[in-house]
């Protein structure tokens, strides 16, 4: 059976590819059961990744380590990079993954909503404000990038390092907005209820 007819969504299918499910190490099984036990459900990109194992640990380790990971910028800013960079991508699955994110993050419905539809519209402090106009000219326009834009950066109190995590979460986000356009990627339905 394929993932796509083993892991369906209450509205319809994972993906629009036809991938079987690889046979999942003890150690997967372990971290879907984790997902399930911390989030309520295992995100439906874990499963659409679940038919090669060696891709999914690729996935989940990057992911892990940008999004989780130590750093200088907090959990919640982070989410607001990956939810700009959806919108501006129109990434289905991680505006409405990531945008449930940023409200239970921020603990504000409303902000989860400006950073789906447009980030400019919220009260950001100036920092936050110079992170996502990065994100989205590195996405809209990345070999427009210069000093000055990171110079931006250091003026709004932003490390070397902080940059690079900025740089790297916007990356990233565009590589899994592609990936999730072309195999047209759904989002678990329970994302949609989530901290309203």
């Amino acid at each position: 059976m394929s993932a796509r007819t083993t892991s369906r969504t209450t509205t319809g299918r994972i993906t629009a590819l036809d991938l079987a499910q690889a046979e999942l190490s003890e150690a997967t099984k372990a971290y879907f059961a984790k997902c399930e036990e911390k989030l309520g459900l295992v995100p439906n990109v874990l499963k659409a990744y679940a038919f090669d194992e060696k891709k999914l640990r690729a996935f989940t380790d990057m992911y892990n380590d940008l999004m989780l990971g130590e750093s200088g910028l907090s959990k919640l800013e982070r989410e607001m990079i990956a939810v700009v960079v959806s919108s501006i991508n129109h990434c289905y699955y991680c505006l409405t993954a990531h945008g449930a994110a940023v409200r239970q993050l921020s603990g504000d419905p409303a902000l989860g909503e400006m950073m789906v539809m447009n980030f400019r519209a919220a009260d950001l402090p100036p920092k936050q404000t110079a992170m996502l106009e990065f994100a989205v000219k590195l996405t809209e326009e990345p070999a427009r990038i210069v000093e000055a834009d990171r110079a931006a950066l250091r003026k709004a109190g932003f490390s070397d390092r902080d940059i690079w995590d900025i740089a790297s979460t916007a990356a990233f986000f565009n590589m899994s907005n592609r990936v999730a356009a072309a195999i047209d990627m759904r989002p678990n339905d329970e994302y949609h209820a989530m901290a309203r």
